[in-house]
């Protein structure tokens, strides 16, 4: 090994080592608040309001956790959320795909002006206020497709589809669907369709995650608390802790235990609201990873 081959050698190991160790602190910072609300759930909650938890569980308490599941609307909440959260998902993916086909077609005539009165929408909305006018008008008020029909595709995810379509799919393969006597509609479904299930999985990450997280337009539409999601539901539990203590009538014991179960449960309340997706998420990963990188390498 000669000494420039020596030098640049020297160069690179110390780059990836610098490049390890910003990497691992990102993880770390990343990663503690985590491992910390987790143990943070399961501790003695006095333990934990008096900072005796730091990464492990202090005194292993489970009291949080069973009066946030004897709360009856927690399982309503959950029902409803994985009710808006699938059917959401699934009239998602159908309306941006049948959406994002056609508009891979270069053949697509008017193509070019579609394509602009979709990205305009994408700079200027109407507002919160028309959208309510909107879902009034159709009767959708207090309904569950008030939560399912108003944001049934993202423009933005339609052109990540489109561009995965173009790019991965190439135009002799319709051609020769065509001439075996292949249309449209089959071509979609028996080729597009199986190739795009990369973009697929990414596109109900994101939307599965969108419609699991969302509360405000539940807040606006609904009415119902047998509509409501486990958002609503969860909101109340974070906010109920600030009401403790107001009646005069309980003992500053009383008050005082109250308060510290109340900020376990806000814990509790985190991983509850998050298990789901975390448990999701590694089957879809190696879809995901393909998914991220649409459009970056063209040939």
């Amino acid at each position: 090994m000669n000494k420039k081959t020596k030098i640049k050698y020297n160069q690179d190991r110390l780059y990836y080592i610098i490049c390890y160790a910003v990497v691992a602190i990102l993880t770390l910072i990343v990663l503690y608040p985590v491992v910390y609300i987790v143990s943070a759930s399961f501790s003695n909650p006095d333990r934990t309001v008096q900072g005796d938890v730091w990464l492990w569980p202090v005194d292993i308490n489970l009291d949080a956790y069973k009066m946030l599941f004897n709360y009856q609307k927690l399982w309503t909440g959950y029902g409803n959320t994985i009710l808006y959260t699938v059917g959401g998902t699934i009239i998602n993916l159908v309306v941006t795909l049948t959406c994002a086909y056609p508009m891979a077609r270069k053949n697509l005539r008017g193509r070019s002006q579609i394509m602009f009165l979709f990205s305009f929408t994408m700079l200027f909305s109407g507002g919160m206020i028309p959208n309510y006018i909107l879902v009034r008008e159709l009767g959708i008020m207090n309904t569950r497709w008030a939560l399912l029909l108003p944001g049934a595709m993202s423009v933005y995810n339609m052109i990540v589809c489109r561009t995965f379509i173009q790019t991965n799919i190439p135009d002799e393969m319709l051609e020769a669907a065509q001439i075996d006597g292949c249309n449209d509609l089959q071509f979609l479904f028996r080729m597009v369709l199986p190739l795009s299930k990369p973009i697929i999985a990414v596109l109900a990450l994101w939307y599965g995650v969108s419609h699991w997280n969302a509360y405000f337009n539940a807040f606006l539409y609904l009415k119902d608390n047998d509509l409501y999601p486990l958002q609503i539901f969860l909101r109340e539990i974070l906010f109920a802790s600030s009401q403790i203590g107001e009646t005069e009538e309980m003992l500053a014991e009383e008050v005082t235990r109250s308060q510290y179960m109340y900020v376990a449960m806000q814990y509790c309340v985190i991983v509850v609201s998050t298990a789901p997706l975390m448990c999701i998420y590694p089957f879809v990963q190696k879809h995901f990873q393909k998914g991220v990188m649409v459009g970056s390498v063209k040939g």
